[in-house]
């Protein structure tokens, strides 16, 4: 099935630019002014802004030093939306990133003081630092966007969403983040590292810089009022066929049965396929979902919600491979 065989039958190209307005003038801008501050990585970007348009937390994996904490930065400034940073350390305790109550000066009364995660994107810098209690803090403003404190509900902003980073490389003094909260991730995005061009052009500009950051020397022009809101609901309105959702389906429960994993893709994971292939279709100018848009959304949504067997990792596997694997064995939908 292409994109001539479902959905653009119904609509023609003017019907689509119509329903995808927001979200194209998002792209568009986001591309042109990202780009000023960020080399090359334009896939980590795309699919940054696929976790902010499906309302997803993402995770970043990729060594230091490219520019992880920059693009996430950059994007909110880019959204006008609220930013705060975490570093992760073995003895950083949920209060420290939660808030705790505090003695209201000259009174006798306690008052809840918030901590970092009260702000709209919440960069945790090497969350596999965090010792497992503070991890499992992260939880439920994870899942519920809340804060409960001696009883007390406590919402976070309706734009909250976390992106949090870890070294694939040094494991010394980590905590593996348990596949519970794994789980909570809509999307873990692999950042490798810029191409030989892509480098030559950090140099450049950060030679030519006044000395106050690249990010600041940008003056990048944040998106209109009520923009991200139009574009999310947008893509939440991308059409899907009925055989699409069987197609969802039968990847992710042909990992539960696939002989090298031993935990396969959960009812959570089916749906994160189907919100960031909605995203996908967006991103290509379409408003309406095709087995391409599954396909590209199945490594980053699926690829940190398996789990090898021990003898397959062994054998040289990886989840990325695993997961290519299963997608080619799925029949795709003709009609």
């Amino acid at each position: 099935m292409d994109a001539g065989s479902m959905g653009a039958r119904i609509d023609g190209p003017q019907d689509e630019a119509q329903s995808l307005q927001a979200t194209r003038q998002l792209i568009e801008h986001a591309r042109a002014e990202l780009g000023r501050v960020i080399a090359g990585q334009s896939a980590v970007i795309e699919e940054v802004l696929i976790a902010l348009l499906c309302q997803g937390h993402a995770l970043l994996e990729g060594v230091p030093g490219i520019a992880k904490t920059l693009i996430v930065k950059t994007t909110g400034r880019l959204l006008g939306l609220g930013f705060q940073r975490v570093q992760a350390t073995p003895d950083l305790m949920p209060a420290d990133i939660l808030g705790t109550t505090i003695l209201k000066p000259g009174t006798d009364s306690f008052v809840f003081h918030g901590g970092p995660v009260f702000t709209d994107l919440l960069l945790v810098d090497e969350i596999n630092r965090m010792p497992p209690r503070t991890q499992a803090a992260l939880l439920e403003c994870m899942e519920e966007r809340q804060v409960t404190a001696d009883g007390v509900r406590h919402p976070l902003p309706g734009w909250f969403t976390v992106f949090a980073t870890q070294n694939p490389v040094d494991f010394e003094g980590t905590y593996p983040l348990p596949e519970a909260q794994l789980d909570r991730f809509l999307l873990k995005i692999r950042v490798a590292y810029p191409s030989e061009a892509e480098e030559l052009q950090i140099l450049e500009r950060h030679h030519a810089s006044s000395g106050n950051g690249i990010l600041e020397d940008a003056q990048i022009a944040p998106i209109p009022a009520g923009l991200l809101a139009a574009a999310r609901a947008e893509v939440r309105r991308i059409r899907i066929e009925p055989e699409l959702y069987r197609y969802i389906l039968a990847i992710t429960r042909r990992t539960r049965e696939w002989p090298t994993l031993l935990l396969g893709a959960s009812p959570r994971a089916a749906l994160s396929l189907m919100f960031v292939g909605q995203a996908a279709a967006a991103f290509d100018g379409r408003d309406y979902l095709v087995p391409d848009d599954v396909k590209r959304a199945v490594q980053p949504v699926l690829r940190h919600r398996v789990m090898l067997k021990p003898e397959a990792e062994l054998e040289g596997f990886d989840a990325d491979r695993v997961l290519t694997d299963v997608v080619a064995a799925v029949p795709v939908p003709r009609q």
